[in-house]
This record gives structure tokens, C-alpha cells and sequence, in this order.
């Protein structure tokens, strides 16, 4: 088994995803919704690239969820705090999600031979999943606008760290990553806190998204990609 990791959206057409499994991340705050969400009864996420796809799906039924840069669509029942996602009405309903980084991540991973979804709510789940399985991994973060983030980073060097024994890393990037993850594993949500993105939405007063979206296996699922759609 080989790991490596693609930091940004941007950097996507470097790997051949086709045969691998791909652990789309966007710890703040999009893949920490759909593993909160899932894990706690919604029927499926099924993620969108625009805001039109969106509205066509909330026609259907769908209960409609998204942001653009870090605010709530104000057409929306829901915005992008896992929060919103874990409401008990929401228990057996289908959630159409765009967002600014997350969702672009999952369209450009659709080639690969299985998508999965990680974030630290859901971290431990996630390692012994790809622990059983023979595929290459790519763990890809969302980032931000095409840029490096510290917090999808720190989260694909602690699936690094789970895997370390059994995997052999392909690039620096992995081994980076891990070295990353090891040196700040003692305080998630420290280090997450003061992140460029945990600042931009910080303005908007989810403090309290980010202190959740920095803990560490809330949830025992793995939320996979099929058909289009998230489901466990």
C-alpha cells in the first residue's frame, strides 16, 4: 500500500486517481458536516459543484446546505456548521451540499475506485478502513481557493501517523505531512485555531464549529461516494 497526498485542488492533475481510494478532506468545514451529518442519521449528502445544482435537487426534496466563502447561502435551510447537520429533524432526509472548497474536491476525485471522506470527527474510522483495504491511497485536501491549508494538512499527516507501520509513503508530501501531525497532535485545536481559514471564520462567529470540527472520533462511520451521492 502507497499513500501520498495532494495539498490542493489545483495540484489534482499531477495523480492518476483512477485505481486508488480517495479521502477528500475540508476539516473546516464541509467533510466535518457530511461525517456529523451521516453519522448521525441523515439518509445520504449528495455534493454539488454550483449552487443551480443545488436548487434543482432542493426542487426534488432535498433538504439544501451550502456556503460561499464561509457565509450561508440565504436560500438555504442550511449553511456549513456540522451543527445544522446533526439537527434531529434532519434524521432520514437527503441533503444537497455546495460549497466553496469541499464539494470541488469530491467532483474532481469522481475517476477514482473508491471517495471516502475524512475529517478528525471521524479519524480513527477512517485509518482502520484504509488499513483493511490493498488501493493506493490519496489523501486530498480541499485547501483554500486553490491554496495550502494548515488544518486538512494536520489532518492527512494523522491518518500518515495511523498507517506509518503498513504504508509506504510516496512523497515528502506524505512524510511531511506526518512530521506536521506528530509535532502538534498534543493540542488539535490549538494549532487548528490559528489557521488563515479558522481567522477568515472566526468573523462570522463559529467558534464553536471550529472547537467541534478539532475533535477526534465523534463518529465510528466512513461516509463513501456512491452513485453521486454520500452515504454510509
Amino acid at each position: 500500500m502507497k499513500i501520498d497526498i495532494c495539498y490542493t485542488p489545483e495540484l489534482i492533475h499531477q495523480f492518476d486517481v483512477t485505481d486508488k481510494t480517495v479521502v477528500v478532506i475540508d476539516v473546516l468545514r464541509a467533510t466535518s458536516c457530511m461525517v456529523a451529518g451521516l453519522g448521525s442519521g441523515v439518509a445520504s449528502v449528495t455534493p454539488v459543484a454550483t449552487v443551480e445544482e443545488c436548487e434543482a435537487l432542493g426542487l426534488q426534496g432535498y433538504v439544501m446546505a451550502g456556503e460561499r466563502n464561509g457565509e450561508k447561502l440565504p436560500q438555504f435551510q442550511l449553511g456549513n456548521s456540522p451543527f445544522d447537520y446533526m439537527d434531529k429533524s434532519l434524521k432520514g432526509k437527503k441533503i444537497a451540499t455546495t460549497t466553496t472548497n469541499g464539494t470541488r474536491a469530491l467532483d474532481l476525485s469522481k475517476e477514482a475506485a473508491e471517495v471516502i471522506i475524512g475529517a478528525f470527527l471521524n479519524l480513527n474510522a477512517v485509518v482502520k478502513h484504509l488499513s483493511k483495504s490493498s488501493r493506493d491511497i490519496l489523501l486530498f485536501c480541499a485547501g483554500w481557493k486553490g491554496k495550502y491549508n494548515l488544518e486538512d494538512s494536520l489532518f492527512a499527516g494523522a491518518v500518515c501517523d495511523g498507517l506509518k507501520k503498513q504504508a509506504e509513503f510516496e512523497s515528502d508530501a506524505a512524510t511531511a505531512a506526518l512530521y506536521l501531525y506528530q509535532s502538534m497532535k498534543g493540542d488539535p485545536y490549538y494549532f487548528i485555531s490559528r489557521s488563515n481559514h479558522a481567522q477568515r471564520l472566526s468573523k462570522f462567529g463559529v467558534l464553536k464549529d471550529i472547537e467541534y470540527c478539532s475533535r477526534l472520533n465523534e463518529f465510528d462511520v466512513v461516509p463513501k461516494l456512491k452513485n453521486g451521492e454520500l452515504v454510509v
